[in-house]
């Protein structure tokens, strides 16, 4: 399987990241300030979520991006932490390949 595209600027892109064990992907809803959001995941659940400090200054995060979002221990239907977000490229080869499936309605 040929997993390599090319983003806006040209570049390629050779590998995308999927969710691990314990993670999912999520499309943001609403930013509440101080690096919290609405995000609305894969398992039909609408958390609040924070960006955790040490993604804060490399992780530039608004409203419709797609993003990998993961639970917290407690709470784990209401609150996470996004760890990952996703390119228009990513998004894209994502869509191909069947892992946004959950989201048509969104797009």
């Amino acid at each position: 399987m040929d997993d390599n595209i090319l983003d806006e600027s040209g570049e390629e892109i050779v590998r995308v990241r999927l969710p691990k064990k314990g993670e999912l992907i999520g499309i943001v809803q609403q930013r509440l300030g101080y690096c919290k959001m609405y995000v609305r995941c894969s398992d039909g659940n609408i958390r609040v979520c924070r960006i955790p400090g040490k993604y804060k200054r490399r992780l530039w995060v608004r409203e419709t991006d797609v993003v990998i979002v993961k639970p917290w221990e407690t709470q784990s239907d209401k609150k996470g932490d996004v760890i990952y977000k996703y390119r228009k490229a990513q998004v894209s080869w994502l869509k191909k390949n069947g892992h946004m499936k959950v989201f048509e309605d969104s797009f």
